[in-house]
């Protein structure tokens, strides 16, 4: 059996937390932001954990783990 790859654009955009949770960063951060407000830009700042339902397709494009 060869080894399985890594989706490129996994671990780009994917970390995986000592507990097995994922984590990514939030959507909306990058251009158009003079429409949002300050709240919804301080609000979505940094990273969050990705919902237990999308984790399980993300580790299958991640055999071997992130890093």
């Amino acid at each position: 059996m060869p080894k399985l790859k890594t989706k490129s654009g996994v671990k780009k955009r994917f970390k995986i937390t000592a507990t097995g949770k994922i984590k990514h960063g939030v959507a909306g951060k990058r251009h158009r932001l003079m429409s949002h407000n300050s709240k919804y830009i301080r609000q979505n700042r940094g990273t969050e954990v990705l919902a237990k339902c999308d984790q399980k397709a993300v580790k299958k494009w991640a055999p071997y783990g992130l890093g």
